[in-house]
């Protein structure tokens, strides 16, 4: 059964208050994921040139961000770095939302039309949720190093290669890797769980971060068991995508982009006034 949240207004020009279109969560099952999977792909294929700009400009940023890890002699971050990238890719995913949309509503746009709105972002709630999802990922890069300083500290390792050997076949090596999976397992549920069907519906509708957010969370708790399967499926196909050399993102990231914002029209309805 659905299920609503609280009541939303907006102030109009005489400063009374107009009611504004409630969020309804709603049932979705595997079947919903399929669905909007396959829609996701057709998204893709109509405009594969432009859907694909925004995995290779989301697989460039990651090249240049592991080359200045490297450069600057922290190799040791280029783990939980790889491992935490995935967590900021909803808010690269805007543009791919907008396409989504257009087509849903069979209304024809070009490169412009889609930069502008991406631009307009800034002035609206997208923002706070991009400083949400910034701020878990610090708190992900953070709480790595407080455990590798806690856990390795008797370690020494001065390569990546030493750093692998430490973390993998020696006990104080499993002790970390238990550590951090539990405490990274942790921060992706939290991010997942609040960004879901945030994400979209922010681009979508003039409402705020925290109704987004708390409808986000509602949708998960309301459906464990397909937000579990969705979630894997991300996790999986993010991580396979960042093997060569983050440039299968180029085709699964706007895919998965697209795919959500179908499955954003599936979970959440509007209750209108």
């Amino acid at each position: 059964m659905a299920s609503k949240t609280a009541d939303t207004t907006i102030s109009s020009e005489n400063g009374s208050s107009a009611p504004r279109a409630r969020p309804v969560v709603n049932t979705v099952t595997v079947e919903d994921i399929r669905l909007s999977l396959k829609d996701g792909v057709a998204d893709f294929l109509a405009r594969p040139v432009m859907s694909g700009f925004f995995g290779l400009f989301y697989a460039v940023f990651g090249i240049l961000f592991v080359w200045c890890l490297v450069w600057l002699g922290k190799t040791w971050m280029i783990i939980p770095a790889v491992i935490g990238f995935p967590l900021v890719a909803p808010f690269a995913c805007a543009g791919l939302y907008d396409m989504s949309r257009r087509r849903q509503r069979q209304k024809d746009f070009g490169w412009a039309d889609i930069l502008m709105v991406m631009a307009q972002q800034r002035k609206r709630e997208m923002g706070w949720m991009a400083f949400v999802t910034l701020f878990i990922f610090w708190v992900w890069m953070y709480q790595f190093r407080t455990v590798l300083v806690i856990v390795l500290q008797d370690a020494s390792f001065s390569d990546l290669d030493g750093f692998f050997a430490t973390v993998f076949f020696t006990p104080e090596g499993w002790t970390f890797l238990a550590i951090g999976t539990c405490i990274g397992a942790f921060l992706s549920v939290v991010l997942f769980s609040v960004t879901v069907v945030a994400m979209p519906m922010l681009l979508d509708r003039e409402i705020d971060f925290v109704t987004a957010m708390l409808t986000s969370i509602r949708s998960v708790t309301e459906n464990p068991r397909v937000m579990l399967i969705w979630a894997v499926l991300i996790l999986v196909t993010m991580l396979v995508s960042l093997i060569p050399a983050f440039l299968a993102l180029i085709i699964t990231l706007p895919i998965l982009g697209h795919t959500t914002w179908h499955l954003y029209q599936r979970a959440v309805s509007w209750d209108e006034p």
